[in-house]
């Protein structure tokens, strides 16, 4: 397992780069998720404002405006924590790179740092404005497109993804939440997510910029979903080589086909610290050099697998299956369905007897899925273009 790109970069290729230590392998295999989904989203929105399914909308921009003061303090925060950390970095890679999340949730910094990068951007950002400046302000309407909403309809989902899925963890295990407030910072606050948390709070700030930009939900909805089956089978990626606690139950006699790896894998330098040491000859990461004692089921490589293609039955009928909502509300029923049966072998916290969270979850989102495919054939909605009240 490669818990931060520092220690898969060393291990295959032996060069040694100290600051990639900063880039967990979890973090860089969900920001890939992010940047899929965006790519499908932009693409299905696209698409469906050529077919006349929806429209662009029109935005009031004004120019000529001087820089107000919430531009330069918010310009001049971000320059603040840059510097402050960065500069502190660079002078002390060798401290940072021991613990580097324990590091950026820290209190260590270097506040001379801080003040010369926050002055300077708040500065440049005074500057430009001064240049674009006019003595009378101009105010006009532009056409924004459909596929121009995809990235802000990211930087949403991945916010409230993240903060969701952290949430979710916490509520499955309250004693990590007691013991985070007990001693904020460290890798524990960048471990421990939960999918589904991460995907009810995303998707429902999703659809509330939708409604808000004059994107019909259902439209959007359908728009999104591929992409999210996609971005769930990139993270799982990420859970399987950071070996992130989301494996199975244990397996030390059970071989199908394949390799063995396939099915028996004890996740060794797993990014949690789990299990006994190692010391059979694998390499071995400091602070990480540990392996599960017995064989597990890799059950994120059977998510990532399934979900891919899931995928690719979402994106073949995206354009088949009518009405509006349609292809949402099968995804919601086919994520379910996956992630019901995967936690047949997967380890997880038990909520109700032998019952866990995501199994509950799993059960809502199937049978959200089928009622609503229901009450779309009900309704008859139509499959054009629709208002958003």
């Amino acid at each position: 397992m490669y818990p931060t790109l520092y220690h898969a970069l060393l291990d295959l290729t032996g060069l040694d780069v100290p600051f990639l230590r900063l880039l967990n392998s979890f973090g860089f295999f969900v920001a890939l998720a992010f940047v899929a989904a965006s790519w499908t989203l932009a693409r299905e929105l696209a698409r469906m404002e050529g077919a006349g399914l929806i429209g662009a909308t029109m935005r009031q921009v004004t120019h000529g405006l001087p820089a107000t003061p919430v531009e330069l303090i918010t310009n001049g925060l971000i320059g603040f924590l840059v510097g402050w950390k960065g500069l502190f970095l660079v002078t002390n890679m060798a401290e940072v790179g021991a613990d580097p999340q324990a590091f950026l949730l820290s209190g260590k910094g270097s506040l001379l740092g801080g003040l010369a990068i926050g002055v300077l951007l708040a500065w440049l950002k005074w500057r430009e404005k001064e240049k674009q400046k006019l003595e009378k302000p101009r105010t006009e309407h532009v056409v924004v497109r459909a596929a121009e909403h995809a990235g802000s309809i990211t930087l949403v989902a991945a916010l409230w993804g993240l903060i969701g899925a952290k949430l979710f963890h916490w509520l499955e295990n309250p004693r990590e939440f007691l013991e985070f407030l007990s001693h904020p910072g460290g890798r524990e606050l960048f471990s421990g997510l939960t999918m589904y948390g991460g995907l009810i709070f995303a998707g429902a700030m999703v659809i509330r910029y939708f409604r808000r930009n004059g994107i019909h939900p259902l439209h959007g909805a359908d728009a999104a979903a591929p992409g999210v089956m996609l971005a769930y089978a990139i993270g799982r990626i990420g859970c399987q080589v950071s070996g992130d606690g989301d494996w199975g139950i244990v397996n030390t006699t059970f071989n199908g086909p394949g390799p063995k790896w396939l099915w028996q894998y004890d996740y060794p330098n797993n990014v949690n610290g789990v299990g006994v040491p190692l010391t059979d000859g694998r390499p071995c990461f400091e602070g990480y050099c540990t392996v599960l004692p017995e064989t597990v089921f890799p059950t994120p490589l059977y998510e990532t697998l399934i979900c891919l293609g899931l995928f690719a039955l979402l994106w073949a009928l995206r354009s088949r299956l009518k009405p509006a909502g349609t292809i949402f509300f099968l995804f919601l029923f086919l994520n379910g369905l996956e992630r019901f049966f995967i936690e047949k072998i997967r380890v997880n916290v038990q909520v109700l007897g032998n019952i866990t969270q995501a199994e509950i979850i799993a059960t809502l989102l199937m049978l959200a899925g089928i009622a609503g495919v229901f009450w779309l054939r009900r309704k008859r909605i139509p499959n054009g273009p629709q208002t958003t009240d």
